[in-house]
């Protein structure tokens, strides 16, 4: 009789402590109640613990979900889930199964708490945090053993537990033998496919999608972007517009990116119109990706504009800015808005320093930029990367000092690319300086043997000194090789769908038209020539 009126007691007092708890939202407040808790002797209630746990959790303090978790001498179902859920949040995944372990196998030999549907979705997780595929198929194991193969929730966490460790056969196995595939199950095969760069496998599984959302639309054109298949992204943008699907701000930065990429202009100011009307300028993240696709597309004073209107900016905003004005020349104007930047109390990163550096390159600026490139490891300690190396040689080459260029390139820490040695071999056809071209060309042979355009710089360094014994041998030694020159492109938007022109490409469909009506503008333009000269003549 004593035992159920003890019993009695912890459920009153539990009853009592209950609404308190779901009140509660920060850890001050926790903390009392907890007192109080203990106080009345209630620490062993597995009821109590999950809701502070739980309370913890949300605001991210693990360190104590730890203290109350373990304060519990035999922690049921619920409490257990509660921390595994908690260390899972934190990304402290390892410590994730050890509990799970725990649940399973007591160390002190009480009887197993055995996990429900509520365990799996997070130890799962952990599972792919970790990128560890064999714990991930143990646990896969347990979930058919305990009776839940069927449910979608767990079945989607496998998938993508599957899809993070790059298993895709044993997703596919899973996803066909899936009784209830719902939007996610598709979305994280699709997405599979796309980390690896398969658009093909993962365009038809798009296809075959019963129903798609924002996040499938989002995802393919995403992977297309990653890819460099940026007309393609654009073809799903607007077939995600045709279907009446409405753009979020995620989506709007994927696409952007890709009319950067093509310089789609017009299909960019259409996106702006739609992120103002719709409050996604207020995301800074969209307003950057406008600034890039501005800039990308020749028109920086709207790039600045947008700038000068931005409610916040990040350091992304302030390099984008400062490396869209670098690419267009205006080098003193991307100096100004950096000491800007300066004044603000923002912190560049190595990708504010790339513009900045840019921009000396592409003005001449040798003592500023030999400046800049100093405090970056003494001002802000950080590591000059191989785009920094490059901006510093490119500068040197510019402004004529070439053998510092090459001492430069011999004593770096970082093994120099392909794009460094034909920086230096460009600056060498600028100066006329065959020496050290023979040098830089004799590593472009290493890196990029089949390259034609760097044998073609080496051949007009000869012809531009006289040397016209190597030009015959470059040419020879490109004819020897049955090198090809890469036909130039050009790009151009009409109605908002970017066409791409090849050299000699005569495959489009009104071919003969196009080429007739540019044979009749060069025609009206000699024509128009030669009316000036003979009326200056008769003047």
């Amino acid at each position: 009789m004593t035992e159920k009126m003890g019993v009695l007691t912890i459920r009153v007092l539990e009853d009592m402590f209950a609404p308190l708890l779901q009140k509660c939202v920060e850890m001050v407040r926790l903390k009392k109640i907890h007192a109080q808790i203990f106080k009345f002797s209630l620490s062993q209630s597995s009821f109590l613990a999950t809701k502070m746990v739980d309370i913890c959790d949300q605001n991210g303090e693990v360190e104590y979900a730890i203290l109350l978790f373990n304060q519990v001498v035999e922690p049921n179902s619920f409490l257990y889930n509660a921390m595994i859920r908690a260390y899972t949040h934190s990304h402290l995944y390892t410590s994730t199964i050890n509990v799970y372990k725990h649940m399973l196998t007591d160390p002190q030999d009480r009887d197993p708490v055995f996990p429900d549907k509520f365990t799996y979705p997070s130890v799962i997780k952990s599972c792919g945090g970790l990128l560890c595929l064999h714990l991930g198929k143990q646990v896969h194991g347990h979930t058919c053993k305990f009776g839940f193969k069927s449910n979608t929730v767990i079945e989607n966490s496998l998938l993508d537990m599957y899809v993070k460790c790059e298993n895709l056969r044993d997703a596919h196995k899973l996803f066909e033998e899936m009784t209830t595939r719902d939007v996610i199950s598709w979305n994280n095969l699709i997405t599979g496919h796309i980390k690896l760069g398969q658009l093909k496998r993962a365009r038809a599984l798009f296809e075959e999608m019963p129903s798609k959302t924002i996040v499938s639309w989002t995802a393919m054109i995403s992977g297309y972007t990653r890819v460099g298949c940026y007309a393609d992204a654009l073809d799903v943008f607007r077939r995600m517009q045709m279907e009446g699907v409405k753009p979020d701000w995620v989506s709007l930065i994927a696409i952007l990116s890709a009319c950067a990429k093509l310089g789609a202009l017009e299909l960019g100011k259409w996106i702006h119109f739609f992120a103002e009307r719709n409050g996604y300028l207020q995301e800074t993240c969209v307003c950057n990706a406008l600034i890039e696709m501005y800039a990308k597309c020749g028109c920086v004073g709207q790039a600045w504009q947008l700038f000068d209107k931005m409610p916040e900016r990040d350091v992304i905003s302030w390099g984008t800015m400062i490396g869209g004005l670098a690419n267009h020349g205006k080098a003193r104007e991307a100096i100004e808005l950096f000491q800007e930047m300066q004044r603000a109390k923002i912190v560049p990163n190595q990708i504010t320093y790339v513009g900045l550096l840019s921009a000396c390159a592409h003005a001449g600026f040798l003592d500023e930029g030999l400046t800049y490139f100093e405090s970056m490891r003494k001002d802000y300690g950080l590591a000059p990367g191989i785009e920094h190396y490059g901006c510093l040689v490119d500068l040197l080459g510019r402004t004529g000092c070439l053998y510092r260029a090459l001492e430069l390139i011999k004593n770096m820490p970082i093994k120099p690319d392909s794009a460094i040695w034909g920086s230096l071999l460009s600056s060498c056809r600028t100066h006329c300086n065959l020496e050290v071209a023979v040098v830089a060309m004799e590593h472009l042979l290493e890196l990029e043997p089949d390259d034609t355009g760097n044998y073609v710089l080496l051949s007009n360094i000869y012809a531009r000194v006289g040397r016209w014994d190597g030009v015959s041998r470059i040419r020879k030694l490109i004819r020897s090789k049955s090198m090809k020159k890469t036909p130039g492109c050009s790009l151009i938007e009409v109605n908002s769908v970017v066409k791409e022109f090849r050299s000699g490409d005569d495959s489009k469909l009104y071919s003969e038209q196009i080429y007739w009506v540019l044979e009749l503008l060069a025609w009206n333009q000699s024509t128009s020539r030669n009316s000036i000269i003979e009326s200056e003549s008769m003047l």
